[in-house]
């Protein structure tokens, strides 16, 4: 009887051990992947305050406590560092958003407590305010590696809203007059708008009242209409 070569029923298994290897390692994190993960979570408020530009790497080697070569070892540069910096705050702007969001079931109620979590929800995020308007600012004419990161952030949230709005028409919960995309923008827009000013005047009436005339807005414009009973 004639043996197959070693290397062709190696090559059959390869698949399913290479299947086992990534099943043994997934959601298993080393050592250098805790490292890197940790210089991102140290690094995100540095980028989100003093902006690209502006975050040396002294800066970062003083809040790492690591050498150039020791924050570089994971990155390829000061660019990479950065983008993961972003992300790593936008999703803690998001998780903030979205805290209870899942459990209001009407869907006008639901994009007014996304409203009500962006004013009031500030503590726990990154210092520094909203990452993802903090990037937009600053790489509108600049970096356009962090331009496309904030547009995707702002895309992703636009998404966001405007599924809870069509989902809300589905249920016939929203005026189905409303386009979808338009309210989340105009929401969007607004509370953006607001922020920007009050950081600038060191006074959150401008949110306040941006919550006050959404919630108002969405009740009396968005909420579809209940017919009224004979």
């Amino acid at each position: 009887m004639q043996k197959r070569p070693f290397g062709l029923i190696n090559s059959c298994y390869t698949p399913i051990r290479d299947q086992l290897v990534s099943e043994y390692w997934e959601g298993v994190v080393t050592k250098g992947q805790q490292t890197k993960q940790e210089i991102v979570r140290k690094a995100a408020p540095l980028f989100n305050q003093k902006g690209y530009a502006g975050t040396s790497l002294s800066d970062l080697m003083d809040a790492t406590g690591l050498q150039k070569g020791g924050i570089y070892r994971h990155f390829s540069g000061k660019e990479e560092l950065a983008t993961e910096a972003f992300d790593y705050s936008w999703q803690k702007a998001v998780s903030g958003r979205l805290e209870g969001v899942e459990n209001v079931p009407d869907s006008v109620d639901r994009l007014k407590k996304m409203v009500h979590n962006f004013v009031d929800m500030r503590t726990g995020l990154v210092p520094g305010g909203c990452p993802l308007m903090n990037t937009a600012i600053e790489a509108d004419d600049g970096n356009a590696l962090l331009r496309n990161r904030a547009r995707k952030a702002l895309e992703g949230w636009t998404s966001r809203l405007s599924g809870i709005a069509a989902e809300g028409i589905h249920k016939h919960e929203i005026d189905p007059r409303i386009k979808p995309r338009k309210l989340a923008e105009w929401i969007i827009g607004s509370l953006e708008g607001a922020l920007l000013i009050s950081r600038l005047q060191k006074d959150r009436e401008p949110l306040h009242n941006a919550r006050l005339n959404l919630h108002e807005y969405l009740e009396q414009n968005v909420r579809a209409k209940q017919p009224r009973s004979k």
